[in-house]
């Protein structure tokens, strides 16, 4: 036995099979690699010029957008340290629902710049430091930057709103948003409640029909329902709705029993008596005052036969999120069986009706007077790829909502606040002593990453639109940036437009939080990996609906 050699040093302690890389050349330069081929990805699609990617996950299914929370969460990315930048992306997502590719690409950026501080001599540890220095910093001058009274908005007046989300949705779907955010901000107002701050971001849904364009697409009042209604009557006015989720069908009778039957009239009496029994059912909700039932499951035969003779009109919606959101437009409550219904159960619609959209029918509630009801964009479209991308504008334009529901501070965009951090930590930089300042001049230089992509993705030059920005910035004028349709440096107050405050902060702060992250590491060790099915193969989403 002990003529084999013996494992010694790392390899003694792990199980065979494992990797160990450490040091700098080993670990953190790789880890700094991986996590810059992801920003370089996310970057040449940041800002309202961006381009798409087109991306084909493991189930086939094609994603054709800019939107960087998309991109990062199809791409399925394994490299551990480049997944430490995804969550800070996936975290901005959440958090504020739009600014994920700021949050990555100047991750990439701080990272890249370390690379080169490394390669100078400098520790992670010290690069660390300066870049903590450099982050409370900018925090410190993003506030300056705010924009005198933006914090007193009214979240009701369309014109305010639609300056604060026009960014948002701008970089989404450029040349769009003049459309676009007036449907937005027409929805988020309809439903956004007393206390704004409690403004629920499901409460605006999006309907998406294909066919049509941009100019075609609507807001309702009220909820659009994909599929016809069952029954004949296909239009209801102020009427009362049972919602019953278990379905209406011969099998909701009480008991499950066997029944022995010895001759044909027993036979008869017997389907008779279930016929009846059914009758009655449908008729004690006739009789309730509600003129729609609502199933969340299937409407047997005999059961809609029934609901004609008594004109109830009969929607089947067989997604239990969207009879959830049906119980809350209309305030009915959802009933388990087949019974009639208390007055109090009931809800009310102003009108329900089946329209007939682009070939494709509609079931419309509406409700005007709600007040905390929901309201859904109609959007058009001629792909389903274009559709879903204008989903994903929309979901921007209403998380930005929310967000400046919680905080309307704003500061300029067009990268105008991006070269004023740059140009304000610089000066920073100089007064600083030891290894940090040269950590803190280049996590301002990082900042130069979102007007020179601006500029890059339109196709202007960005040295020149750097360098004149500096100029302006320089001269006091601490609102230009640039105009991208011109191609030239202007006011981003004239060109109106503006980028949320928080939306800002958070991205930077997440950036610098992962990049730290990712330098402080020094040895990367993996262990072998287990054998059996890999985890990621199962069917995704088995047993969700498309929410």
């Amino acid at each position: 036995m002990g003529l084999q050699m013996q494992p010694f040093g790392m390899s003694s302690m792990l199980k065979e099979g494992h990797r160990h890389l450490s040091g700098l050349d080993e670990a953190v330069l790789k880890n700094i690699e991986a996590c810059k081929q992801l920003a370089i990805i996310t970057r040449t699609s940041l800002g309202p010029n961006g381009m798409n990617k087109m991306v084909i996950n493991h189930l086939d299914k094609l994603f054709i957008t800019n939107d960087a929370a998309t991109i990062v969460n199809e791409l399925e990315v394994q490299h551990p340290a480049a997944k430490i930048l995804v969550l800070a992306g996936k975290a901005q997502q959440e958090e504020i629902g739009d600014g994920a590719n700021l949050t990555i690409s100047f991750a990439g950026e701080l990272l890249q710049n370390a690379e080169e501080l490394i390669r100078m001599g400098l520790h992670p540890s010290e690069i660390i430091s300066g870049y903590t220095k450099a982050i409370n910093k900018t925090i410190e001058i993003l506030e300056e930057l705010i924009e005198r009274g933006s914090e007193t908005m009214d979240v009701r007046n369309k014109d305010q709103v639609v300056s604060r989300m026009k960014a948002a949705v701008a970089s989404k779907q450029f040349g769009q948003e003049n459309v676009l955010c007036p449907l937005i901000a027409d929805a988020c107002i309809q439903v956004c409640p007393k206390n704004p701050v409690n403004f629920n971001v499901d409460n605006v849904r999006v309907a998406k029909l294909q066919g049509g364009g941009l100019h075609n697409c609507t807001v309702v009042r009220g909820m659009v329902i994909k599929g016809d209604a069952a029954g004949s009557i296909k239009k209801v006015e102020k009427a009362k709705i049972a919602v019953f989720v278990g379905g209406v069908d011969t099998t909701a009778t009480e008991t499950k029993g066997t029944v022995l039957i010895h001759s044909a009239e027993q036979l008869e009496n017997y389907a008779k008596t279930e016929e009846a029994k059914v009758e009655e059912l449908i008729k004690s909700v006739a009789d309730s005052g509600a003129k729609v039932i609502v199933s969340g499951a299937a409407v047997g035969e005999m059961a809609l036969h029934f609901c004609e003779r008594y004109k109830l009109m009969v929607l089947k919606i067989s997604s239990k999120f969207e009879l959830r959101r049906f119980c809350r437009t209309t305030g009915s409550v959802a009933l388990l069986k087949l019974s009639q219904p208390n007055p109090d159960e009931l809800g009310y619609a102003d009108s329900i009706s089946v329209e007939e959209i682009g070939g494709a029918r509609v079931t419309v509630v509406k409700n005007e007077e709600g007040g905390n009801s929901v309201a859904t964009v109609l959007l058009r479209g001629s792909t389903d790829s274009i559709l879903d991308d204008l989903e994903r504008a929309v979901d921007d334009g209403v998380n930005t909502y929310k967000a400046m529901c919680r905080d309307s501070r704003v500061v300029p965009g067009a990268a105008a606040t991006e070269i004023e951090l740059a140009r304000r930590l610089k000066e920073f930089s100089f007064k600083e002593t030891g290894l940090d300042q040269y950590a803190i001049s280049k996590f301002a230089e990082s900042f130069e990453m979102v007007p020179k992509t601006l500029a890059e993705n339109a196709g202007l030059n960005s040295m020149e639109i750097i360098s004149s920005l500096y100029a302006e910035h320089a001269a006091g004028n601490t609102k230009v940036g640039i105009d991208l349709e011109e191609g030239v440096c202007r006011d981003a107050a004239s060109m109106d437009v503006w980028d949320l405050h928080v939306t800002k902060f958070f991205a930077l702060k997440y950036a610098a939080d992962a990049v730290c992250t990712v330098l402080r590491v020094d040895q990367i060790i993996m262990a072998k990996q287990a054998g059996g099915p890999r985890r990621d193969q199962q069917p995704a989403g088995a047993g969700m609906d498309e929410d």
